[in-house]
């Protein structure tokens, strides 16, 4: 019932000059801020709405790229700065305003959530609701308006049924689901955009590192900062994430997995990887730096620590100096896109650090755990996990 009601309507976003279509996005944006257009050609010639079809794709070749799914999802806001009813479109390219809020000024947010997919045949989101927190406490500090957390997970709900034969079977991955908040109204001088529009696509994913499930070799990056104090770095900004792109290249090229970032202040306490949030541990005690500002406080980060208490293990969230490096005896990474990561080695001052990994390590015990309750192969006794039938 829920895919019939969903898609009995054209999918089609036409041209803003059809007042009528403008409507039914919920009308009262600017007609030249944003329209989807069919120059992209569609990843799937069928439609997704019979029960008994799937993807014919080899799932155990799957990594971490783009594959286009079936549909995504638009909401647009009306003038007083409310978001109304969304809609589904085929899959496609968008267009722009050259003079849209987030092309000139960077006005955007994003998301990174996943969907799995159970053993009965149903699907299972991961604490949704604290993205579309994430989500509006990022748009409060960049100015814009933001869905509600029903309007969040409502569209998230929708765009996992509407794509749900890209949803890999269970064990082998995951549908990646990025939600946007952009700027797609026209301004030339620096100011907010005059309209907003939400935007979600999708895509099957596996492991977020070349390495797989391998442990990870980081570095120390000691030149390039990731954020400032007074910046952006505690929300999930769009223009967080260019910046870091030279430090990655570069410490790729040297055979690293990834960069470990300093603090801009003193580049003395540990902030996070490019991509996620890190984590050490010395006996029975977790660490991870205290998200003051400058660092993102990821979902996966927040589940593991109340994981980890609730197992037994006294955890800080705190400064911590990257002397303590040489002292831990385990290292991890925390994100929606990599889970929780096992570091091999961390290189910090031109000196390399080794850490366990594998099998009894406190990594592989929250790991298992976390993906657990994620697929729901153990109980669900905190209540994170959304059922979609």
């Amino acid at each position: 019932m829920i895919l019939r009601r969903f898609f009995s309507s054209s999918f089609r976003l036409v041209s803003s000059s059809s007042s009528s279509s403008s409507s039914k996005l919920g009308g009262g944006c600017h007609r030249d801020g944003f329209r989807a257009v069919s120059s992209m050609p569609e990843p799937c010639q069928s439609s997704p709405l019979s029960d008994d079809e799937s993807c014919d794709f080899d799932w155990d070749s799957l990594g971490f790229g783009l594959m286009p799914t079936d549909y995504m999802y638009i909401m647009k806001c009306s003038k007083d700065g409310k978001f109304e009813r969304g809609q589904m479109s085929r899959y496609g390219n968008i267009e722009l305003s050259p003079s849209a809020g987030v092309l000139n000024y960077g006005q955007g947010l994003f998301e990174g959530l996943k969907a799995y997919r159970k053993k009965d045949g149903g699907f299972r989101l991961f604490r949704p609701d604290q993205n579309a927190l994430r989500m509006m406490t990022g748009a409060e500090r960049m100015c814009m308006p933001s869905p509600s957390i029903e309007q969040f997970v409502d569209a998230v709900k929708q765009i996992t049924i509407a794509n749900r034969r890209w949803v890999p079977p269970l064990g082998k991955g995951s549908l990646y689901i990025r939600p946007l908040l952009i700027g797609t109204g026209p301004v030339l001088g620096l100011a907010p955009a005059p309209e907003y529009t939400f935007l979600i696509y999708a895509s099957p994913v596996r492991n977020y590192f070349k390495e797989g499930s391998a442990p990870l070799n980081l570095y120390v990056e000691n030149e390039f900062v990731r954020a400032s104090r007074g910046g952006t770095g505690g929300v999930k900004t769009i223009s967080n994430y260019a910046p870091v792109l030279k430090a990655i290249t570069r410490a790729k090229s040297r055979g690293f997995s990834d960069v470990l970032y300093l603090d801009s202040v003193n580049k003395r306490d540990l902030e996070e990887v490019s991509s996620c949030n890190i984590f050490l541990v010395k006996g029975n005690v977790i660490s991870t730096p205290a998200t003051n500002g400058t660092i993102l406080p990821g979902v996966t980060r927040k589940s593991i620590i109340e994981i980890a208490r609730d197992r037994g293990y006294e955890v800080e969230e705190r400064a911590i100096n990257m002397e303590e490096l040489f002292d831990a005896h385990e290292v991890f990474c925390t994100g929606t896109a990599v889970g929780v990561a096992p570091v091999g080695s961390i290189t910090c001052m031109d000196r390399r650090i080794e850490y366990q990994t594998g099998a009894d390590t406190t990594c592989q015990e929250l790991y298992s755990t976390l993906v657990g309750i994620q697929t729901g192969t153990i109980e669900d006794k905190m209540g994170w996990t959304v059922e979609i039938s």
